[in-house]
C-alpha cells in the first residue's frame, strides 16, 4: 500500500511545539496514555484507538466518577480523539493500518508480539512507513527471558528493588503512593520518541523505541545502585529520610508534619540557629554531614524534641525566613490549592460533554515560545470514529456497514 495516499490530514488546527505531528495511540490504561497525553499537550494530534466494546480499561475503573466518567480515565486522556473499532475485524484492522502508515508516531503497550499478530507491529508498519517512530511499552521489554510476562506497575516496583528501599525502617516494603513504574515508563517513552524524531530529521528514518516498566525503575535507582556498587552493602529503608544526608526527612510537630532538607553544612548552621539547637552546631558528632550520617540515631531525637514545641505552620515560617529548605507535608487538597501551584497554572479546567467542568493537573512543561495547552476534554468512547474515518475517505455507506455488524462504536 502506498503510504502517501493514506497520510492523515491535519484535522486539528492548533499551536504547540509538536503541532503537525500525528500520533496513533494504540495504548491503554496509564503508561502509554500518559506518554501520548504529554505529546498531545505539546501540540501533537493524537488519535486514541480503543476497543469498540468497553474502550480503554480505565473507562470502567471507578469509583471515583465524575458524572458518568471515571476520574482515572479523565486524568490522562485530554487533547485526544477516540476511534473505537474492533481490531480483530479485518476491515477495521486495515483502516487502522492505514492510519499507522501515515502517522509520525505509533505507541502501543500490548504484551510483546500482540501488536504484530494484529498486523500492527513495528516491522509491518515500518515496511510501509520507514519514517515511523514506533514506541512499545511492556513490563519487561521486547527481549529477555521475561519478555512475554504480563507487566504490572507494582510488580516492576517489587522486582526493581524500589519497594525494598521504600517504607519505614522497621516496617514492610511498600509501593509508591502513585503508579510510579507506569508513569516513569510513560516519561521514558516520551523521551525516546522525541530523541527518535530528532534523529529522523538527520537520517530520514524512524526507529523502534523499546521501553519496559522494569528498566525504567532500575534506571531510577541512580545513587542507590551506585552506593551498592561502591560498597557492596544492600541499601536499607529510611522512610522519608535520605541515606546520605542528615537531617533530611519528615518530622512531627505540635500540629502536622514538616519536611526539612539540610543539604549541606552551611544549612546545618542556619538550621540549628533557627530552631534553638545552637549547642549542637559545632558538636563533633554533628558538625559535618558525614558525621551527622554516622550519628543519625543520636541526632534525630534531639531535633524531634525541639520541633514538637511548635506547629508545622510556625516552623515553616521560622525556617523559611532562615533560608532553610522546608515544606509542610500537605494533603492532596492542600497541595492542589497551594498558591505556587495555582500561580504556575498547574490546575486547569475544561468542559466535558457529559462530566461537566473537569479539573485536571496540567503539564509541568513550560516553553517560553509556546507552552502546552489544554484544547479538548478527554473524549467520549468512540466520539470521533465517524470524523476520523470520513477524513480518511471512508464513505457513509461503508461506515454504516461497519457499525451494522458491531465492529465500531
Amino acid at each position: 500500500m502506498d503510504a502517501s495516499t493514506t497520510q492523515p490530514s491535519p484535522w486539528l488546527e492548533h499551536d504547540g511545539a509538536l503541532s503537525g505531528l500525528c500520533v496513533l495511540d494504540l495504548s491503554r490504561i496509564l503508561s502509554g496514555p500518559f506518554s501520548t497525553m504529554t505529546l498531545a499537550d505539546l501540540g501533537a494530534d493524537v488519535i486514541k484507538v480503543e476497543d469498540h466494546r468497553g474502550g480503554d480499561d480505565t473507562r470502567a475503573w471507578g469509583p471515583p466518577y465524575q458524572e458518568d466518567q471515571t476520574a482515572y480515565f479523565l486524568s490522562v486522556n485530554r487533547n485526544k480523539r477516540s476511534l473505537a473499532v474492533d481490531l480483530k475485524d479485518p476491515e477495521c484492522r486495515e483502516l487502522v493500518q492505514r492510519l499507522a502508515y501515515g502517522a509520525d508516531v505509533v505507541v502501543e503497550n500490548f504484551r510483546p508480539g500482540t501488536a504484530a499478530r494484529l498486523g500492527l507491529g513495528y516491522e509491518e508498519i515500518a515496511a510501509a512507513n520507514p519514517g515511523v517512530v514506533y514506541a512499545s511499552i511492556s513490563g519487561y521489554g521486547q527481549t529477555g527471558p521475561f519478555r512475554e510476562e504480563p507487566g504490572y506497575d507494582a510488580i516492576a516496583q517489587a522486582l526493581s528493588g524500589m519497594m525494598s528501599v521504600t517504607g519505614e525502617t522497621d516496617g514492610p516494603p511498600v509501593r509508591f503512593g502513585v503508579s510510579g513504574a507506569d508513569l516513569a515508563a510513560g516519561m521514558w517513552t516520551t523521551i525516546g520518541i522525541l530523541a527518535a524524531l530528532h534523529e529522523r530529521k538527520r537520517t530520514g528514518h524512524g526507529q523502534w523505541v523499546d521501553v519496559s516498566l522494569l528498566d525504567g525503575q532500575i534506571a531510577w535507582l541512580t545513587y542507590i545502585s551506585s552506593g551498592y556498587f561502591a560498597t557492596g552493602r544492600v541499601p536499607d529503608r529510611y522512610g522519608s529520610a535520605h541515606p546520605t544526608i542528615v537531617p533530611y526527612q519528615a518530622f512531627p510537630t505540635a500540629e502536622g508534619h514538616i519536611m526539612i532538607a539540610v543539604g549541606n553544612d552551611r544549612l546545618w548552621r542556619r538550621f540549628t540557629a533557627a530552631v534553638g539547637l545552637g549547642s549542637l552546631t559545632d558538636d563533633p558528632r554533628f558538625a559535618t554531614n558525614s558525621e551527622r550520617v554516622r550519628h543519625r540515631d543520636d541526632l534525630l531525637p534531639l531535633i524531634e524534641k525541639m520541633l514538637a514545641e511548635r506547629t508545622a505552620a510556625e516552623w515553616s515560617q521560622v525556617l523559611s525566613k532562615a533560608g532553610v529548605p522546608v515544606g509542610r507535608i500537605n494533603t492532596v487538597d492542600q497541595a492542589l490549592t497551594h498558591p505556587q501551584v495555582v500561580a504556575r497554572g498547574m490546575i486547569t479546567e475544561i468542559e466535558h460533554a457529559t462530566a461537566g467542568t473537569v479539573h485536571t493537573v496540567a503539564s509541568p512543561v513550560k516553553l517560553s515560545a509556546g507552552s502546552h495547552q489544554v484544547r479538548t476534554a478527554p473524549p467520549l468512547h468512540g466520539e470521533h470514529t465517524d470524523d476520523i474515518l470520513t477524513a480518511m475517505g471512508v464513505d457513509d455507506v461503508r461506515i454504516a456497514g461497519i457499525r451494522a455488524r458491531g465492529a465500531a462504536r
